[in-house]
């Protein structure tokens, strides 16, 4: 596997010859362009943020960028295991220069990359991105002198603050919580999130809680993209009954998927739906923005609330960008990922859990019935993997010109309308596959379609062949 580039960060597997997956000597020269890159900044800051979820290679990955950015003369404080939203929180508290986050998502464990994040602790911009690439490539570094080598420290104090900052959050209702007296069930597929959902659900007054898969070992117990399919072992628990809903996070705990008390999915797309219902409620309406993969049930709460909805780019500076644009009260992606802008401008599994938890709790409903209060649709999420031959945009290119009489968007890979229902073709940042999701108001139906358009690439490219 070779390395994936992509416009916030690197990544590949560890491990195998230089020029296959992300090598020791990777993470060096990608932690050195973006130690060089934020040298240009213009910022009197030389400290830089980092943390890392528990996959099994983060120790060893840490420690190279550490040492990486020292040599650059730039000082390292160092969170140790912690969340991605909490690095991101943490750069701008420090007035630090930027920040490192080292984790490969939803990735399995054989994963790991370098999340790059600007001084305001947020994803950098393409542009920056295409520099700090450049500026690998080019290898153009040059380290500081042994007298003025960076410093490195460490902080383990900061989850502590980010769950602090969280409950102070005016639409946070601790006592409404705790009123409810939760039974929760908590999956952290053996990450970071098996030691902060806990420590955040004890601190809403939760105090019944299972934990399942929360050793923070990195050895994932289960394919770690919190999807139905991977997701057995939580829902076998709930359909025995004795809890109320089921709390899901992927390794950096980013991305935030529930279970309803009977065992059923709550859907991660409706993740995204029912904070922003209670956010603008709360509010007396507001604008909300999504990406172009997320279900349009967003678009219904934010209308019928008075409000205007907005579609992003798929990726979440995309979408951050698309919320500063529009002044959106809330946001995210449809995988889960809640955008709060009160508490900071990035995907927060913990403020998704803490606003839903009060949402549920004030509305005296259960999960299941709070679900089916919600706009039905149903989104079938696929994916075709791709081969070095493949021309991918000559494919999407001809999937456009296909269907040149339906709308068709392309301003992120090639999304298709047909009347309520609609398919997104797009090449993944972050692996080499085409991502096709549909969504219609039957499951059947988003099947069918998905399943026709992929029949449609595979035409396209056996005709290529």
């Amino acid at each position: 596997m070779t390395l994936i580039k992509s416009i916030s960060g690197i990544r590949g597997t560890i491990g195998g010859p230089v020029g296959q997956g992300l090598t020791p000597l990777d993470v060096v020269k990608y932690a050195a362009a973006y130690g060089t890159w934020v040298k240009t900044q213009p910022t009197e800051s030389k400290l830089i943020v980092i943390g890392r979820d528990a996959r099994i290679s983060g120790e060893m990955v840490s420690r190279l960028v550490a040492a990486t950015l020292q040599g650059l003369g730039l000082d390292v404080c160092d969170l140790g295991l912690s969340t991605t939203p909490t690095v991101e929180m943490a750069v701008p508290a420090k007035k630090a220069a930027g920040g490192i986050i080292l984790t490969a998502s939803h990735n399995p464990k054989q994963w790991n990359a370098l999340k790059l994040l600007n001084a305001a602790g947020e994803f950098i911009s393409e542009t920056e991105g295409q520099q700090v690439l450049a500026s690998a490539e080019s290898e153009d570094f040059e380290f500081a002198a042994v007298t003025k080598l960076g410093q490195y420290t460490t902080d383990n104090t900061f989850l502590k603050k980010h769950i602090k900052a969280i409950l102070a959050l005016p639409l946070v209702d601790v006592e409404s919580i705790k009123a409810r007296n939760f039974r929760v069930v908590v999956d952290a597929v053996n990450s970071s999130g098996g030691f902060a959902v806990p420590q955040l659900l004890e601190a809403l007054g939760v105090t019944t809680i299972e934990k399942l898969h929360c050793e923070p070992t990195g050895d994932f117990a289960h394919n770690p993209e919190p999807l139905p399919e991977h997701l057995r072992d939580i829902a076998k628990v709930l359909e025995k009954g004795g809890f109320d809903l089921g709390i899901v996070v992927d390794p950096d705990v980013d991305r935030l998927a529930l279970v309803s008390e009977n065992g059923q999915m709550f859907g991660e797309e409706y993740t995204l739906v029912a904070v922003a219902d209670y956010v603008l409620k709360a509010l007396g309406g507001g604008n909300t923005v999504s990406n172009l993969s997320s279900t349009r049930a967003l678009r219904d709460v934010t209308e019928k609330a008075g409000g205007n909805y907005a579609a992003a780019a798929v990726g979440e500076v995309n979408v951050v960008t698309k919320m500063k644009e529009t002044n959106a009260v809330i946001g995210g992606e449809g995988n889960g990922g809640i955008i709060y802008p009160e508490l900071h401008y990035g995907r927060d599994a913990l403020v998704g859990i803490a606003l839903f938890l009060t949402h549920l709790a004030k509305s005296g409903l259960t999960m299941s019935r709070m679900r089916s209060s919600y706009p039905g649709y149903f989104i079938s999420k696929n994916k075709i993997e791709l081969t070095p031959d493949i021309d991918t945009d000559d494919v999407l290119a001809k999937m456009e010109k296909r269907y040149a009489k339906q709308p068709v968007n392309t301003i992120d890979g090639v999304k298709i309308e047909f009347d309520k229902e609609w398919v997104h073709l797009r090449k993944s940042n972050t692996e080499p596959i085409i991502r096709i999701y549909a969504e219609s108001d039957s499951n059947a139906t988003a099947d069918y379609l998905a399943q026709k358009i992929i029949g449609d690439i595979k035409e396209i490219i056996a005709v290529k062949a």
